[in-house]
């Protein structure tokens, strides 16, 4: 009896503590400029677990100009330790914007899982997001969806380094993303393959800062393996890149496609790239893809220098920045 008395004052102070914290959180990014506010707070799951749901959570940085908001969201976590959090979030519509652009995220059994180090500082050691069928929609329909979502940062022994896997069965493109690439009725409605493996180096770990101040900016990137299938269309890709303070990149990265001219056609199609360039390019890859015997089939490596991009000798254009807001 005396026990279970003591386990209920646990739970109970435990719980109040937790809806304290959230609370303080959300106060202090208001005082930061942020629009950062709920409805209501309320916490369940006595004996052996802290439930803790927010009604109409809403988040936005002015710096960034980032905003999110829902219908709900939920943080569950065992009673002796709210350093091993699960988050659930509403099957109803998620409101992503970024400045004057708004997307819609629905997506079901939405959930990410979170394994915190013990500290103030909340260091991820793992973190897992999964999902059903989700689909995102902008201003003029439905833009990507898939049938589930896995996704996996993984925290390795030098800290700042995680391994990153992404994986969506049956990924779609939206009517508005296949109109703008002219993409062939014979290709499928859904991908076959869109799998990511891959390590990256940041600059300092992710924490609980990386959400309230900045978050942490890719340094050193080691891709395994990206690969996408699309009906006859195929793309592996794998290579090394490090990144400056500044987002430009440098390396080489390795991609094997086949059908290649088929994507060359649609990157002309939707504009990504110039006439100009896309003709002389695909004399060139023409003749590197028949010294490899099939001509449907490119092995190339794209070279990343002093901001630009290159295929072998031909130059490109300017390579992306690489920076996360």
């Amino acid at each position: 009896m005396t026990l279970a008395v003591l386990w209920s004052l646990y739970w109970f102070g435990a719980g109040y503590a937790l809806r304290t914290g959230i609370d303080s959180w959300f106060d202090g990014r208001t005082t930061q400029g942020w629009q950062a506010e709920f409805s209501d707070i309320q916490t369940q799951g006595y004996p052996l677990r802290h439930i803790t749901t927010l009604d109409s959570p809403a988040l936005a940085d002015p710096v960034s100009g980032a905003a999110w908001h829902g219908d709900w969201i939920s943080f569950d976590s065992p009673a002796y330790w709210p350093g091993q959090q699960v988050l659930r979030f509403a099957d109803t519509p998620h409101y992503l914007s970024y400045y004057d652009q708004t997307i819609v995220v629905q997506a079901q059994d939405l959930m990410a899982e979170l394994y915190l180090k013990a500290g103030l500082a909340l260091e991820i050691e793992r973190l897992t997001l999964t999902a059903g069928r989700w689909e995102i929609e902008g201003e003029k329909g439905q833009v990507l969806a898939a049938q589930s979502l896995e996704l996996a940062m993984v925290q390795q022994e030098r800290p700042e380094t995680y391994k990153i896997d992404v994986n969506a069965t049956d990924f779609a493109l939206g009517a508005g993303i296949r109109a703008i690439l002219q993409s062939s009725d014979s290709l499928p409605s859904e991908f076959q393959a869109l799998e990511l493996d891959m390590k990256v180096t940041f600059d300092r770990v992710w924490d609980r800062m990386s959400l309230e101040i900045q978050r942490p900016q890719p340094r050193q990137i080691d891709l395994k393996l990206a690969e996408i299938q699309w009906g006859e269309l195929r793309l592996f890709a794998t290579g090394d890149l490090t990144v400056d303070g500044l987002g430009i990149p440098t390396g080489d990265i390795a991609i094997k496609a086949e059908n290649w001219r088929g994507m060359l056609q649609m990157a002309q199609a939707s504009g990504a790239f110039p006439k100009q360039i896309l003709d002389p390019a695909e004399s060139v890859l023409g003749l590197l893809a028949g010294l490899g015997g099939n001509p449907d089939s490119l092995d190339i490596k794209l070279t990343f220098k002093n901001g630009s991009v290159a295929i072998g000798p031909l130059p490109i254009g300017a390579a992306p920045r690489i920076f996360l807001r």
